[in-house]
């Protein structure tokens, strides 16, 4: 990676951003929060990271004018990750608080743990939090290194049912078997935040930033 190459961590109000950059410039990537479309347009690579309703997400993505400039990136090849949140909004629509579009990059809907009533014996608490496995699908070079069953950190209660179980990199079991993680072309998406999830997360986050 050249001394002038940077990540792009993108700011729309939402999410522990410091967290994200502070992981990068442990791996030694550097990386900038931003809300600018310039520079993101700057950028080599760029990081969506987030927590929070989805629907809170997607209005504050159009307020800063930021929606374009994701696209336009995604478009172009830049390296991608989105991170819990930012994994969710690249579907094409939540059922959280309703239906309601995504960025639509990928074919899809998000979906609430347990909407049809389905709860083996109502052990499982939603929001799913804290560690779980991850078994890879097929491996991306965002988990190159990765033990396949190695364990990150979760919080979430809807998760993302893509129409192509191609795109699927890692699932995980919490009462349903789902997608934690997808790769497509030049993005890579998971549902668990490695900038929690102590050293195989830093990995994670070193292995995105060779990318660049």
């Amino acid at each position: 990676m050249a001394s002038d190459k940077f990540v792009a961590v993108i700011d729309y109000g939402m999410g522990n951003l410091r967290s994200v950059q502070k992981g990068l410039e442990k791996v030694g990537v550097p990386a900038v929060i931003t809300d600018k479309a310039r520079t993101i347009n700057d950028a080599h690579g760029i990081i969506l990271p987030g927590v929070g309703s989805f629907i809170d997400c997607m209005r504050n993505l159009e307020k800063r004018r930021l929606v374009t400039g994701i696209l336009r990136a995604i478009s172009r090849g830049k390296p991608f990750l989105g991170i819990c949140l930012g994994l969710q909004v690249l579907f094409s629509e939540s059922e959280e608080f309703g239906v309601h579009p995504g960025l639509d990059v990928i074919k899809g809907k998000v979906v609430r743990f347990f909407g049809n009533g389905e709860n083996p014996g109502n052990a499982l608490k939603v929001p799913h939090m804290g560690w779980n496995k991850i078994t890879i699908q097929k491996r991306p070079p965002v988990l190159a290194g990765i033990p396949d069953g190695s364990y990150f950190y979760f919080v979430h209660s809807y998760y993302v049912k893509p129409e192509d179980p191609g795109v699927t990199a890692t699932s995980t079991d919490y009462g349903v078997e789902f997608t934690s993680s997808v790769w497509k072309d030049n993005i890579f998406a998971c549902q668990f935040h490695p900038e929690k999830s102590q050293n195989l997360g830093l990995a994670m986050l070193g292995g995105f930033g060779k990318l660049i």
